[in-house]
Order: C-alpha cells, then sequence, then structure tokens
C-alpha cells in the first residue's frame, strides 16, 4: 500500500522510518509540501495520503483526492476538525486518527505554559542573559490551595488534574459527559468553574458547539486575576475578546500553545517575513503572556506513538481489519 505524507518535518519521517520495516507492505513517500487544493493532484497513484492538524482536508481537496483514486486519510493527530467528514463519506474515503499519543506530553506542557506565565520564567531568562538580575516585573502567585478549573476531561484533561492535584491544588472540572466515578476532581457547571478556578486549562476538541465558548460572555464569569492555559484548539478562544479581557486587567497570565490564526504558519520559519495579521504579534506584546507553536504533543513517547498508531491504522484497512480509529462524524 502505497501513502503520501504531506507536511513532512525531519522529525516525521525519523520516526515513522523507524518503524516502517515492522509494516510490510507499507510504503511511505514523503513530501514537505502541505495538503491544500495545489497539492491534492500530487496524490494520484497512490491508495491513501497522511495529513496533518494543518492541512486543509475540506471539500475541494477530498473531491480532488478522489479523483486520484485516494481510499484512506491517516490523520497523525488526534484532532480531525480540519477534515470534512461528510465530504469524505460521500466519496467512500475512510478517515483514521490518532486517539491518543500521549495525554501526559501535553498535559506537562500546559501546567509548564501555566507556570511560565505566572512566574514569568521567559522574561527572567532574558533578563540575566544581558546581566539584569532585578525582580521587578517578576512576582507570581502560588498554585498551592488554589483552584484548578479543568474544561474538557479526556485522557489529557484527566493528566492534567492530576498534576494540578500533585501540586496542592483543588480540581474542578466540567465536561458534556461527567465521569462520576473519579475521586481527585469535582465536576460543576461552566458558570461554577469560571467563576471560582484560579487556573483554567482548556482540553476540550473544537466542534461547534465549543467554538468561541471562552469570549466576552464567558470572559466576565471568570474571577479577576484568573490564570488562562489553552493548549487544544485555537478556535476555543475568541481572540479579540481575549485580548480585551487582558487589556482589562482580567487575567493575571495567559498560557497559549495553539491560537486562532496559527494554521497557516504553525511548524514554519517565518522569521524573515512580515506577517499580514497581527494578532500574534498583538498577545505577545502584553507581559503576562506566554506563546509556543503548537508544540505540546512534541516530544520523542508521543511522536513514537503517532507513528506506531498511524502504521497500525493503515495495516488494518490494507488488511480488511476493523478500523478501531475511524472519524466518522
Amino acid at each position: 500500500m502505497k501513502i503520501l505524507f504531506y507536511g513532512t518535518k525531519n522529525y516525521d519521517e525519523q520516526f515513522f522510518q523507524k518503524l516502517l520495516p515492522e509494516y510490510p507492505g507499507i510504503s511511505f513517500q514523503f513530501i514537505e509540501a502541505n495538503l491544500c487544493p495545489e497539492t491534492a493532484p500530487l496524490s494520484s497513484g497512490y491508495e491513501g495520503i497522511c495529513a496533518f492538524v494543518n492541512a486543509d482536508i475540506g471539500t475541494s481537496v477530498i473531491e480532488i483526492l478522489s479523483r486520484c483514486g485516494i481510499r484512506l486519510i491517516l490523520m497523525r493527530c488526534a484532532g480531525y476538525n480540519n477534515v470534512d467528514l461528510a465530504s469524505a463519506h460521500t466519496h467512500h474515503i475512510k478517515v483514521l486518527r490518532v486517539p491518543g499519543y500521549s495525554p501526559e506530553a501535553v498535559a506537562e506542557h500546559a501546567m509548564a505554559l501555566a507556570l511560565t506565565a505566572n512566574r514569568h520564567t521567559h522574561k527572567a531568562y532574558i533578563k540575566c542573559r544581558e546581566n539584569n538580575f532585578a525582580l521587578n516585573g517578576l512576582m507570581g502567585v502560588n498554585f498551592y490551595h488554589k483552584t484548578a478549573g479543568i474544561i474538557g476531561t479526556g485522557k489529557i484533561g484527566l493528566a492534567m488534574a492530576r498534576i494540578c492535584q500533585g501540586f496542592g491544588m483543588r480540581v474542578i472540572a466540567y465536561d458534556l459527559y461527567p465521569d462520576k466515578k473519579l475521586d481527585f476532581l469535582t465536576y460543576v457547571s461552566l458558570d461554577e468553574l469560571l467563576s471560582f478556578s484560579d487556573l483554567i486549562s482548556l482540553h476540550c476538541p473544537l466542534t461547534e458547539q465549543t467554538h468561541h465558548m471562552i469570549r466576552q460572555e464567558t470572559i466576565e464569569k471568570m474571577k479577576d486575576g484568573v490564570i488562562l492555559v489553552n493548549t487544544s484548539r485555537g478556535g476555543l478562544i475568541k481572540t479579540s475578546d481575549l485580548i480585551a479581557g487582558i487589556r482589562d486587567h482580567k487575567f493575571f497570565a495567559v498560557g497559549l500553545d495553539v491560537y486562532e490564526e496559527e494554521t497557516a504558519f504553525v511548524y514554519e520559519d517565518l522569521s524573515e517575513r512580515i506577517l499580514q495579521s497581527s494578532t500574534i504579534q498583538r498577545l505577545l506584546s502584553f507581559p503576562n503572556v506566554t506563546i509556543t507553536s503548537h508544540q505540546g504533543f512534541f516530544t520523542e513517547e508521543a511522536l513514537t506513538n503517532i507513528a506506531e498508531t498511524t502504521l497500525q491504522n493503515a495495516q488494518a484497512f490494507m488488511n480488511g481489519e476493523e478500523l478501531k480509529n475511524e472519524v466518522t462524524g
């Protein structure tokens, strides 16, 4: 089975090539170009394609893939909000994903963002490099005995909840499908979580229901001086309302690994270009905001799990076996 691998980075090829010998009959062609309407025709002659969260897999792309003979879309990530599932179903293209590659990797990065934004570690490092050892501008708050609010208690959310518990925090959570058997957190309504949390961490998928769940209305319900962290999807937060909240001193600190405008340039080196939008620059201009480049998943363990599960998905499709990680809608 021949699969075209879009948007290849050196680390992608390294981890997939390492495991490929264990899956005879499957071959990958790695290309740097990402998937979009202009590059979709390159899939002609392949049975499947492999794409990531930053690929364009909308209606027009799927129509092209179908004409090229593609029968399988392998998402090497958990999210699939960038895939037109209805169009894929219409064209009889299977969509498989990696539902849980390393919850701890993302959760640990979420806490790292929270700590960095809170204690201004990024600013302290730069100051010390310039021989400035003054402490002004570096004041933080203790997490011990504070309340952590976890929105979304899937595997990543639960991993973050356990980390917060380890910090001596009271953990409350909101989820549409709460697991009442859990004894290390307390489920509350979304309004209660917003009102009582000192730290709010987002760990839910991006859907029509969750799109812009953090907006002016919900920001106003938060405690003054709250710390907000998002390692899930940028579209969960309405950025213009977040910026307004930061300017109004609603937030003590904000840590973002994802943001609304990231799709066009995430994982790319644009240091010599002038970005057409100023949203990222506006966020970076605030002294209490820390931003990273969608790197929550980026650990050796997670990349190994991503490659392994993606190859298992391809093998199951090739052999006509049960597709345990199929996305149907």
